[in-house]
């Protein structure tokens, strides 16, 4: 990408369609676990971006191999069991990366040095560290980069702290089978919830049987074994095209995407568009029909904050506020993801009321041709896309959209929006 480009602004048609890439959250579970699987799997549409290119090479790091197929197929020869041996691996920003990959090193055997760029250096680690060690790993250092000593995991009951993120308790639960005896996780309350359900799919369709209950999961030992899984379009990728058609009164056709049958929880934001006004058609390929205005709610959002930017901004065209309730974990993402949005927002002349764990968007006018950081983040550098549809923006550092969505801002013109990109400072 230059230092400045522009994505080619123009009214969309009044219906467009657009098939977004694989699941990033689908991609990085199935990998992991192709690759302490016996025997080969088949990991059809995944996505290809930085995240799940960094968990590919940590398990090629461990001995699996994972070989790019073709751009729509990776075939990985797992390990037949936890990674044994010492490797020295590295976690990019992924924190679906380095929460999950660490469980599964302690469940092996060896001396395993793990580093992260800067960025998830900062994100919280300690509830997932404290269950490794309360199943008998050594591990130096409360946060990347850290050194773990691994003998197996000890199984038995198991609290964790999932408050924060269900990432922590998704890298124990995938960790689970690997244990020397049953595993019992246990926890109090959980964001995210959905994510949870997404790692029990995946954790069935490569032959691990997991029993939930309200407050608790149980594993016994058992291996996982290769499987051909197909990875469905990321429900978090298409909220943009989704609000995109909801901010523009047009018709937009997500190829791939079926409400009725995904499990991700980001797929919510169209039934928060509908309470807004938005018109669905169900079916194997998704439709969104923007109405001519937006009306505003009060939402609750703490099962798919990833995308409660996507619905703020989409909030700025709206009649009326919109409150989004039950975010306070996303303060601990990638960026402070409340105080990062409610910032570009003022920056654009919109009245914004922040709290611990809400955000409220007063609509308005946003000015043109605004300068808007993106925070290190993708997913604010992708939301606040969805303000060019109406009014010209400028985005600084685009490309950290490569972090999930390399190939956003190739298909953002279909949306008809006006987004200069400026990579470097200055």
């Amino acid at each position: 990408m230059s230092a400045h480009a522009r994505v080619a602004p123009g009214e969309p048609p009044s219906r467009w369609e657009v098939r977004v890439p694989g699941s990033k959250s689908l991609t990085n579970r199935a990998l992991l676990l192709a690759g302490v699987a016996a025997g080969e799997s088949s990991i059809l549409r995944p996505l290809r971006s930085d995240d799940t290119e960094v968990m590919a090479a940590a398990l090629r790091g461990l001995g699996a191999s994972v070989d790019h197929a073709s751009d729509g197929l990776w075939r990985v020869a797992g390990l037949a069991g936890a990674p044994r041996g010492d490797a020295e691996l590295y976690c990019g920003m992924a924190g679906t990366v380095g929460r999950f990959l660490l469980p599964i090193l302690a469940a092996g055997e060896g001396r395993f040095t793990v580093d992260a760029h800067a960025q998830l250096r900062r994100r919280p680690l300690g509830p997932v560290l404290d269950a490794l060690r309360a199943q008998g790993a050594t591990v130096t250092g409360d946060a990347f980069p850290l050194t773990l000593l691994a003998a197996g995991l000890a199984g038995g009951e198991v609290t964790v702290d999932a408050s924060v993120s269900s990432q922590f308790l998704s890298g124990l639960l995938m960790a689970a089978p690997l244990a020397r005896r049953e595993t019992t996780l246990r926890f109090a309350s959980l964001v995210s919830a959905a994510y949870l359900r997404l790692t029990i799919d995946v954790m069935r369709a490569f032959g691990a049987d997991v029993t939930a209950g309200e407050h608790h999961l149980t594993v016994a030992p058992q291996p996982y074994v290769g499987a051909r899984y197909e990875i469905e379009p990321d429900a978090s990728s298409a909220s943009y095209f989704l609000a995109a058609a909801a901010v523009t009164g047009t018709t937009v056709r997500l190829r791939g995407l079926d409400r009725r049958a995904t499990a991700q929880g980001d797929i919510a934001l169209v039934d928060l568009l509908e309470r807004m006004g938005c018109t669905v058609r169900d079916g194997a390929d998704l439709e969104l029909t923007g109405p001519g205005r937006l009306h505003g709610a009060t939402v609750e959002m703490s099962s798919s904050s990833d995308v409660f930017m996507t619905l703020a901004c989409a909030a700025v065209f709206a009649e009326g506020p919109t409150t989004i309730e039950g975010i306070g974990h996303a303060r601990v993402k990638e960026s402070d993801r409340i105080a990062a949005c409610a910032e570009n927002l003022r920056r654009l002349g919109i009245r914004v009321d922040e709290g611990p764990d809400f955000l409220r968007v007063h609509p308005g006018l946003p000015r043109a041709e605004v300068r808007l950081p993106t925070y290190e983040d993708h997913r604010i550098a992708m939301a606040f896309s969805v303000i060019g549809t109406r009014v010209p923006v400028r985005l600084e550092e685009p490309s950290v959209v490569a972090k999930t969505f390399p190939g956003f801002f190739d298909l953002w013109p279909a949306t008809g929006a006006s987004v200069e990109l400026i990579e470097g400072a200055g």
